[in-house]
């Protein structure tokens, strides 16, 4: 198969098997993960010599719904717009009229996502995971601030992306995931509802759902255990979640400090702090900001 620019691919060179109409970015074959709505695959940025995330989305599964492809559209191009370094960058998107897909180029993690990044590392210091926690509220205090203000909707472990060398940590899947939160499909709504905040079933709720989530996510990273993996479907977790019985994994924290920080992200809405509010909060004390470290290679002691 030819490459893009028009030379035989070598023996030892991967085939793209799709490009962008640009003609600057190349898909591979290999399938980096996928959703309800949405496939992820490995790809190549050939102007900057990267390699980059190809997000493809079937729009067969909205045909009967303009509105929701028009939203899908318009929650992309926000995402354009967002520039953090603790959220995953977007960097193009087109429709693909022939195909019936939705395609847009992000910025790859190398370590995948935190919650097969975490199974694979059992061993984790209490420090370690406070920044990792800390980087995830930095990226909810950006969206959160941002203008319009943006409600992730969907945060959870398999969400959040690392960069295992250098310990960092970035919130994906934005767009679709508060678009497809709102489409009342089977997958939508009962997305992760382990990590849903009560009143998202209520359908009336702030961007503090999303600190609800950060809480489980964090009750996650220390426990290895999902939430609320003791229930067997979802009606079940939806009547834990919304009679206030909480997770049995939080009776597994054994450290005060930290059960009671994630508590405070798990309280009724009013009660809850805001993403900025909790970077402040003393449990942070001993995290130094690696906002200075994380361009060189070298360590702490």
């Amino acid at each position: 198969m030819p490459s893009a620019n028009g030379q035989d691919q070598s023996e030892n060179s991967e085939p793209f098997v799709e490009i962008d109409p640009s003609g600057r970015y190349g898909r591979y074959n290999e399938l980096l993960g996928s959703g309800a709505v949405k496939k992820v695959y490995r790809a190549f940025d050939q102007e900057e010599g990267i390699e980059v995330a190809w997000n493809q989305v079937r729009l067969r599964n909205f045909t009967n719904d303009p509105a929701m492809i028009e939203r899908l559209f318009a929650e992309v191009r926000l995402l354009r717009s967002l520039t953090n370094k603790n959220i995953i960058a977007l960097y193009y998107v087109w429709r693909d009229e022939e195909r019936g897909t939705l395609n847009f180029i992000t910025e790859v993690c190398t370590s995948g996502n935190l919650r097969e990044y975490r199974m694979r590392h059992r061993h984790v210091s209490m420090k370690a995971l406070k920044k990792w926690s800390k980087q995830i509220l930095k990226g909810l205090e950006y969206l959160h601030t941002h203008e319009p203000c943006v409600i992730h909707r969907d945060l959870n472990c398999s969400n959040v992306f690392v960069n295992g060398n250098i310990g960092q940590v970035k919130i994906g899947d934005l767009g679709l995931a508060a678009i497809v939160g709102k489409n009342h499909s089977a997958h939508s709504v009962l997305g992760t509802p382990e990590f849903m905040a009560p009143e998202l079933y209520e359908e009336d709720y702030t961007e503090m759902v999303d600190i609800y989530s950060f809480g489980m996510c964090v009750l996650e990273m220390v426990t290895l255990e999902i939430p609320y993996s003791e229930c067997d479907n979802v009606a079940k977790i939806y009547k834990k979640v919304s009679s206030g019985v909480r997770p049995r994994a939080l009776g597994k924290v054994r450290d005060p400090e930290v059960k009671a920080f994630i508590e405070k992200c798990l309280a009724q809405p009013r009660a809850r702090p805001s993403a900025a509010e909790l970077l402040k909060d003393p449990f942070f004390d001993e995290v130094v900001d690696d906002d200075d470290e994380n361009g060189d290679c070298s360590h702490g002691s």
